[in-house]
């Protein structure tokens, strides 16, 4: 298996701040909820998988239950 050098990994780390520099202030502002809906999507494929016969109905259902509970989470810190 290929393990990335720390150069290599400082390297890409460093050309994405770059680019985030240099970024419009449109695609800055847009970037939080498009990160959000792709962690919604992300996180609604593992309910899925723990929850095989859910509908979609159910998913979301329980999306939200999560991000309530992070919210109290957040909230208690």
């Amino acid at each position: 298996m290929f393990e990335p050098s720390q150069e290599l990994v400082d390297a890409i780390y460093r050309d994405k701040v770059l680019q985030a520099r240099r970024a419009p202030l449109e695609e800055k502002f847009l970037a939080g909820p498009r990160l959000f809906d792709y962690a919604c999507r992300i996180t609604m494929d593992g309910i899925r998988s723990q929850h095989p016969d859910a509908d979609e109905r159910r998913v979301r259902a329980i999306l939200r239950e999560r991000l309530e509970f992070a919210r109290r989470l957040e909230q208690a810190l």
